[in-house]
């Protein structure tokens, strides 16, 4: 689809079947960056990522590029609670009237109980919600980039894994979708600014979504991925040890 606002740069592109990936670019650090939601367009509409109060206008104009009327959202999600993953969370539940917020059990207990305008729809380590055609499954990931109540959602039909802040990387003038190495940058940005928790716990739950085998890596940060997922798990988890 390309660039739907031209002063944000702000763009949409389908990077599996029916899952886009919305993007704006930022020079929040040298270099540049980017902020990505994932949209999966079915007869209940889930957007995973809010984004930024700040970004919302553009976010939205992109999802109403897509659905017709932003206002047809049925499920709003996140990895867990921090400004660009959920910060315009409230403000998506004002425009979309039948929305949902789906977070970890967790979330929802130390959380969105609070901080949600309307209250949330927990799923357990997992469960699976349909979306009409298709299930999205979640998965817990505590501590896992960072976060006590972190947890990523996993598309079923195209084994897709909407993976948040794991792999993140840096550069706003990247393309949609890469089959290039997703580990190096995702390493070289975790050594200028260490956003990944290390310890015995992160092993285990690495291993746990390399067994999905996912097919398409949709990174918040940086380019999505084309590839041996699982495999790429298994390498992130070799090179942060434990």
């Amino acid at each position: 689809m390309g660039i739907v606002n031209t002063e944000s740069g702000t763009r949409v592109d389908e990077i599996a079947d029916r899952i886009y990936r919305i993007s704006t670019p930022s020079t929040l650090i040298p270099g540049g960056f980017t902020f990505n939601q994932f949209l999966i367009e079915d007869e209940a509409p889930l957007l995973f990522h809010t984004g930024l109060r700040g970004t919302f206008p553009w976010v939205r104009e992109a999802v109403a590029h897509v659905l017709g009327d932003a206002a047809r959202l049925r499920y709003l999600s996140f990895s867990h609670v921090e400004a660009d993953e959920s910060g315009a969370l409230n403000s998506w539940l004002a425009v979309a009237p039948r929305a949902e917020v789906v977070c970890s059990v967790t979330a929802a207990l130390v959380s969105m109980n609070d901080l949600a305008d309307r209250p949330p729809r927990p799923l357990a380590d997992g469960e699976e919600l349909s979306l009409g055609r298709r299930s999205v499954r979640w998965v817990d990931t505590p501590h896992l980039p960072h976060g006590w109540e972190s947890g990523l959602m996993f598309d079923t039909a195209t084994r897709t894994l909407l993976c948040g802040d794991l792999f993140t990387a840096g550069g706003a003038d990247v393309p949609p979708l890469s089959t290039s190495d997703v580990l190096g940058p995702a390493l070289a940005m975790h050594a200028a600014v260490p956003y990944l928790v290390r310890g015995p716990h992160v092993r285990p739950l690495l291993e746990k979504l390399s067994r999905l085998e996912p097919r398409v890596l949709g990174l918040m940060h940086g380019s999505s991925h084309q590839g041996d997922g699982g495999q790429a798990l298994r390498a992130l988890a070799d090179a942060l040890g434990g």
